[in-house]
């Protein structure tokens, strides 16, 4: 029984534990999720949740109604976003291999920024990165 519990830990199979969450660190259904969201200790990949605002989802003028962005500067925005928080974190972590940020609209997915460091940083990592400051 415990062979087969370890098998579908984290599948969709697993009627305890959320497969999304398991995967990507976030979950569409949040709180409602009937399934439990289990935090890893330490993990290789960091998720920071909803951490980019893209200024085209997020303009609007004083009465509420959408501005338009270029993609210029849609396209600046999201450079210096990116070159702000792999420098942050290379200064503090040392060696990224990876990072990605979500342009989904998506609650549970919007602004997120995965990113994935060598196995032997991951404990440092892991623990100290909910403290990093990014200016939006």
């Amino acid at each position: 029984m415990a062979e087969y519990l370890a098998s579908i830990f984290g599948t969709e199979k697993d009627k305890v534990n959320c497969s999304f969450y398991f995967k990507i660190g976030a979950c569409r259904h949040g709180d409602r999720c009937s399934r439990l969201h289990n935090k890893p200790t330490f993990s290789q990949t960091i998720v920071l949740l909803n951490l980019y605002r893209n200024p085209q989802n997020t303009a609007q003028t004083a009465d509420g109604s959408h501005c338009h962005v270029s993609d210029v500067e849609v396209q600046e925005h999201y450079d210096n976003f990116f070159e702000e928080v792999f420098t942050e974190l290379q200064e503090k972590y040392g060696e990224i291999e990876e990072m990605n940020v979500c342009d989904n609209l998506g609650d549970h997915l919007v602004g997120n920024v995965y990113v994935k460091v060598p196995a032997f940083q991951c404990l440092m990592a892991t623990t100290e990165a909910s403290q990093l400051e990014v200016h939006r």
